[in-house]
C-alpha cells in the first residue's frame, strides 16, 4: 500500500518538511470538500497556524509519499490536528494514484479563530508562500485565495521569527510573498 499525506501549509516548503522527515518529491494537487482556514489548534501552539476542516470548498496543496516510520514523525509534528483519509474522488493531480494509495489529510474540526494571543505569524506565512512559490506564483496566488481568515491578527516577526520550523525562506522571497499578501488583506 502505498501512503501520502497532502500538505496544505508548512509541509509545502521543502525545507520546513526535511526538519521532520524524508517525502517524496512534492506532487501539487486539489482536494475538493475542504475548506482552509488560519485557526487556533489548543494551547501548546503561541501561533495560530493554518487548519483544514471538511466543508464545500477546494484546498491547493502537494501529495508528499512517505512511509510508515515517515507518517509516524508527522504525527508528532501536527499534534492537535487528526489524520483523516481524503477519498480518491476529491483529489486532483497529474501523478496517477496507485489503486491501493492511501491519502491522509491533518484536520481540525471548528477550528477557533486566531486572536491577539494567538496570532497568524509573518515567519509561518513566509514559510508556506515560499513552499507555494516552489511550485508557481499561480500556485501561490491560489493558496491566497482559497484560504479563509486573512483579516485577523497578524503579528509581522520577520526580525524575531516565532515559528519553529520557518526554513526555505530567503529576503528574496520578502518582497514577493508582500505582493501576494496585499490583495488578501484589502
Amino acid at each position: 500500500m502505498t501512503t501520502y499525506i497532502f500538505g496544505y501549509g508548512s509541509l509545502m516548503n521543502s525545507a520546513s518538511r526535511q526538519l521532520t522527515g524524508q517525502t517524496s518529491t512534492a506532487i501539487p494537487t486539489i482536494v475538493t470538500g475542504f475548506k482552509r482556514y488560519w485557526g487556533k489548534i489548543d494551547s501548546s501552539y503561541t501561533i495560530s497556524p493554518l487548519v483544514v476542516d471538511k466543508g464545500e470548498g477546494l484546498v491547493n496543496g502537494v501529495l508528499l509519499q512517505v512511509d510508515d516510520a515517515e507518517l509516524a514523525e508527522f504525527d508528532i509534528r501536527e499534534r492537535g490536528y487528526h489524520r483523516v483519509l481524503i477519498p480518491a474522488l476529491q483529489i486532483d493531480c497529474d501523478h496517477e494514484l496507485e489503486k491501493d494509495a492511501q491519502v491522509w489529510v491533518y484536520i481540525k474540526d471548528s477550528p477557533e479563530p486566531p486572536c491577539h494571543l494567538s496570532p497568524i505569524v509573518q515567519t509561518y506565512v513566509d514559510t508556506v508562500l515560499a513552499g507555494c512559490l516552489e511550485v508557481s506564483e499561480q500556485f501561490a496566488k491560489q493558496f491566497v485565495e482559497h484560504t479563509f481568515g486573512w483579516h485577523f491578527p497578524l503579528e509581522n516577526d520577520r526580525h524575531a521569527p516565532k515559528y519553529g520550523n520557518l526554513a526555505g525562506v530567503t529576503p528574496e522571497h520578502h518582497e514577493q510573498i508582500d505582493a501576494l499578501l496585499s490583495s488578501a488583506r484589502a
